[in-house]
């Protein structure tokens, strides 16, 4: 599955300010009217004036760091669902209760892509580890109850992320 989305944003969507290194920028993954799956960066101080036109699929909260010189933004543009899943599981990530539930769901997707290697469960048993396979870096992710709910649940989420039919 990949998707074509822009690059973290260096101004917020709402107020129009840069964003400062270090300050927290919530994300949002909204489908808009037109269908297109657009992304959206807000300073953490004006979420409350975010009011999106479409259907919210994911929101995260990361910390802003501004682009080296040689990095490229190009690479950026295609996101995969591996490269979803590891900007969602990157430390400086805030998930809500939805992201969790796409993180579990995408974890369980890479997994049997082998992109991702089971590890084991963490000492309080509350998270699944798993290795990435490329970079080897362990990642911890909640476990949860892969019941029909939480399959109808990331059912609707995925529906409106790719497209898919409007429930009547």
């Amino acid at each position: 599955m990949e998707l074509s989305l822009q690059p973290q944003a260096s101004v917020c969507y709402v107020r129009q300010q840069p964003f400062q290194e270090g300050q927290k920028v919530a994300c949002y993954l909204i489908r808009v009217k037109t269908g297109e799956l657009v992304r959206f960066d807000v300073g953490e101080d004006a979420v409350g004036e975010f009011t999106p036109e479409g259907s919210q699929v994911c929101r995260w909260v990361r910390v802003f760091k501004a682009r080296r010189v040689a990095e490229n933004p190009e690479r950026d543009l295609k996101l995969s669902a591996e490269s979803l899943f590891l900007s969602l599981v990157d430390p400086s990530t805030e998930l809500t209760v939805e992201s969790t539930r796409l993180v579990q769901f995408l974890a369980l997707m890479l997994e049997r892509k082998r992109v991702l290697r089971p590890k084991g469960r963490s000492a309080d048993g509350r998270k699944q580890i798993f290795e990435h396979a490329k970079t080897k870096q362990l990642i911890e992710v909640a476990a949860g109850e892969l019941s029909p709910e939480f399959f109808v649940q990331v059912q609707e989420q995925l529906s409106v992320l790719v497209g898919g039919p409007k429930p009547t």
